[in-house]
């Protein structure tokens, strides 16, 4: 007994700001319904829009899909009706162009889940990048997703069915760590976090939950001709993380709508970021608030190893490059 006392006191110090953490999370925990409401996905026309798509369409969800390639939302609609035989609504429209986008959300009606999942990823040095490049993936995934959610809020805010209402924002784990040669990527992405943080706050009494998605690299296609043009450095530091099926994705990024968990992870990595991460975001679960509370340092000692072998990779790099 007296061997177990000090294991003892110490479960009790970790135990000790449960009931604390129970009354000060907020939101409060929510269920986000899908069967029979409408589901609007940006992006939906391929990689992981598209699985989202499926997968709600199964679960009785009245799906929308919003893309560029009108042909490639019209083979997204009849893959959607022959898997599950629910008739999907398509608009072809480029999400910077605020115009076109505020019309499709109109004639699509109001939304009870918005996907907000368009993205483009051109890897390059910042140096050798072209700003009519860094411009590109800025406007898609950071400006796109200001005029996507702009267009669909009045609509969301005027629903009938007064059910809960999801806004979510597929990330990256690029949003959360920047990696070599991700400069622009990771710019667009970290925004993403600004948007959803002081966003909840202002639709929160209209009981409208926002959900930030951070998947790792996802097997879609155009992920194998980003890593074909990625930095030789870049494969190097992300290739200790491995890359996760765009279904099983879709899978992890609607349970945590549905949750309405504000931070998404999506594998074991996305956790221990998550954890890593946390900071001052939204959280619903006072048990992983108390995960969060116990193993933040620890995992900032972790996120120094990390960081500390990116940089000796980079360093022996570097040092090859002047011996070639």
């Amino acid at each position: 007994m007296v061997i177990l006392l000090p294991f003892i006191l110490l479960l009790l110090l970790l135990l000790l700001p449960l009931p604390l953490l129970y009354f000060i999370v907020r939101p409060r925990p929510v269920r986000i319904p899908i069967k029979n409401r409408h589901v609007f996905i940006t992006g939906g026309s391929s990689g992981i829009g598209l699985a989202l798509a499926h997968r709600a369409a199964s679960q009785g969800a009245r799906v929308s899909l919003l893309a560029r390639s009108l042909k490639k939302l019209e083979e997204a609609k009849e893959s959607i009706r022959l898997s599950s035989g629910s008739d999907v609504s398509i608009f072809s429209a480029d999400v910077r162009d605020y115009d076109v986008v505020e019309k499709a959300i109109s004639d699509a009606g109001p939304i009870d889940v918005l996907v907000v999942n368009q993205g483009v990823f051109v890897p390059r040095e910042l140096e050798k990048q072209g700003l009519d490049e860094v411009k590109f993936m800025l406007d898609v995934n950071l400006m796109g997703s200001f005029n996507v959610i702009k267009a669909a809020l009045p609509l969301m805010k005027q629903r009938t069915d007064r059910s809960p209402a999801s806004i979510a924002l597929i990330s990256s784990q690029a949003g959360q760590v920047g990696i070599y040669g991700y400069t622009a990527y990771s710019a667009s992405k970290f925004g993403l976090r600004g948007l959803a943080e002081a966003l909840q706050q202002e639709v929160i009494a209209d009981n409208i939950h926002v959900s930030l998605v951070f998947p790792p690299d996802t097997d879609t296609p155009g992920f194998e001709r980003e890593t074909e043009v990625r930095p030789e450095l870049t494969n190097i530091l992300a290739g200790s993380s491995s890359s996760m099926k765009a279904d099983s994705v879709a899978k992890k990024a609607l349970d945590g709508i549905q949750s309405g968990s504000f931070i998404v992870p999506c594998n074991f990595d996305g956790h221990m970021l998550a954890i890593a991460t946390a900071g001052l975001s939204p959280q619903r679960s006072f048990w992983m608030a108390f995960i969060e509370v116990s193993f933040a340092g620890v995992l900032r000692l972790v996120a120094l190893f990390f960081q500390w072998n990116w940089y000796r990779c980079i360093e022996h790099w570097h040092a090859k490059k002047k011996d070639t």
